[in-house]
């Protein structure tokens, strides 16, 4: 009998141990933080016990102050939506919602470009366009073309990660949120895009052109 055929016979007789409980005591295992030092059965157990409780009370931890982030944020898109309910105009709203997404999120570089169908005022050509009508989601990632840094104009040379947010009126898109970030991990490829989208959605409502 070799050791394979002692483990496969314990996982096949799970009650074996429960019948010879002495042998918690009487058989030893290295300790696992102190190597040299031999320990019984059941003192292993309650290391790995140990062990597995912190692993829960880290994750518990972390999931604590993810969802104390999300509150943060969610009363922060809060306030913003009711800044854009009291512009009585755009252009009011266009400038509420620059000044709030530098300062309340803290968001560096904010771009905000708006036309209207094939507007020549808009200041991206053709195939730009038709990708921004493409995107069903905001984009985070990497600038991926000097015409989408330029939006930004002078800070255009410090943008290091963008989230681009196209902004939507009857189906049709009619212009872009821009956020840029002086880091690359500011805006990443696989961060979530929740509270994103929900901010390009009020930005459209209050930005869509009048009919």
């Amino acid at each position: 009998m070799n050791a394979e055929d002692v483990a496969r016979y314990l996982r096949d007789n799970p009650d074996f141990l429960a019948e010879h409980g002495e042998l918690f005591t009487q058989l030893t295992v290295p300790h696992p933080q102190h190597g040299g030092q031999a320990i019984s059965l059941a003192e292993r157990q309650l290391h790995a016990l140990r062990d597995k409780i912190r692993q829960l009370e880290h994750k518990l931890d972390e999931l604590i102050r993810f969802g104390e982030e999300n509150d943060d944020i969610s009363a922060k898109v809060h306030g913003l939506a009711a800044q854009l309910l009291e512009a009585r105009e755009p252009q009011l709203a266009g400038q509420l919602l620059v000044a709030s997404l530098r300062e309340d999120f803290a968001v560096p570089y904010v771009a905000l470009e708006l036309w209207r169908g094939n507007d020549e005022s808009c200041r991206f050509a053709e195939p730009l366009k038709r990708q921004l009508e493409a995107m069903r989601h905001p984009y985070c990632g990497a600038p991926e073309s000097m015409e989408l840094l330029a939006c930004f104009g002078e800070s255009a040379p410090h943008v290091r990660s963008v989230a681009l947010i196209p902004l939507r009126a009857a189906g049709a898109v009619f212009g872009l949120l821009a956020l840029g970030g002086a880091e690359p991990e500011r805006f990443y490829a696989e961060m979530g895009t929740l509270y994103l989208g929900r901010i390009g959605e009020l930005a459209a409502a209050a930005l869509k052109p009048q009919p």
